[in-house]
């Protein structure tokens, strides 16, 4: 599969399923060592298998990226474990509560700002001194087309990863010349678990919004940011990469 990140280390929060799982399994196919993190054990211990049936390796740290302090121990944890950190893909998320502004709880509105966002300033809080001891690193937020436009029905959603960009672009300016690169992706609505609690219906609604005629993969998502974290990327930072099937062209 290549060993361009032999060496290397990785850390994904939220890689118990879908995108993040499908990072984990690559930065660990191009021969990174992997921090798979998660809330959710099961599907975190589940990653780790997958990397070492193929001959990776990974270790699973449960951590709940909305408290600070369990962001922390994350980082800690990682450098206990493999001595450094030199890449993180800060992916976890929620789709959160659905209804217009006017009826959005506020409990609704601040555990989505909080998951979405909060936790992604918490997570590169700590994990940028850390790739500044090795002389720098790379960072790839996940936010989404809903970083760029609206969307009914979700404007914690929209406000979180909007945010993301901005924060993105805010540690970019801070951190580039240290060496430590910060960019975002925003992905089109993809094929994971996160769309399982939809009818047949409300997906082919979604699939056509997306001209290219079908919804994204995790493993696409996944060559993306792992080309973002690698030197081949270089020059690449302060970014935000909408990879969406042509959504926002419409």
């Amino acid at each position: 599969m290549g060993t361009h990140l032999s060496g290397k280390v990785a850390l994904v929060t939220g890689a118990g399923s879908g995108i993040g799982e499908s990072c984990a399994l690559l930065y660990a196919a191009k021969g990174a060592k992997v921090i798979v993190s998660d809330v959710n054990e099961k599907g975190g211990a589940e990653t780790v298998q997958k990397i070492k049936d193929k001959g990776g390796d990974a270790t699973f740290v449960k951590a709940d990226v909305g408290k600070p302090e369990e962001c922390e121990q994350l980082v800690k944890k990682t450098i206990d474990i493999y001595g450094r950190l030199d890449m993180a893909c800060n992916n976890a998320g929620i789709g959160g509560e659905s209804h217009p502004v006017g009826d959005m709880s506020v409990e609704g509105w601040n555990k989505v700002i909080l998951i979405n966002l909060s936790s992604v300033f918490y997570c590169m809080h700590y994990q940028i001194p850390a790739m500044l001891k090795n002389g720098g690193g790379a960072i790839v937020n996940m936010a989404s087309i809903l970083g760029a436009v609206g969307f009914n029905n979700s404007a914690g959603y929209v406000a979180a990863k909007h945010g993301v960009v901005g924060l993105t672009q805010n540690a970019a300016l801070e951190y580039s010349s240290q060496g430590v690169r910060v960019n975002a992706v925003g992905p089109g609505f993809i094929n994971t678990p996160l769309l399982d609690v939809m009818d047949e219906a409300a997906k082919n609604m979604l699939i056509s919004l997306h001209p290219i005629g079908r919804l994204g993969k995790p493993e696409e998502v996944a060559e993306l940011v792992v080309f973002l974290s690698s030197d081949k990327a270089s020059f690449i930072t302060g970014g935000y990469y909408p990879i969406d099937g042509a959504y926002l062209a419409r």
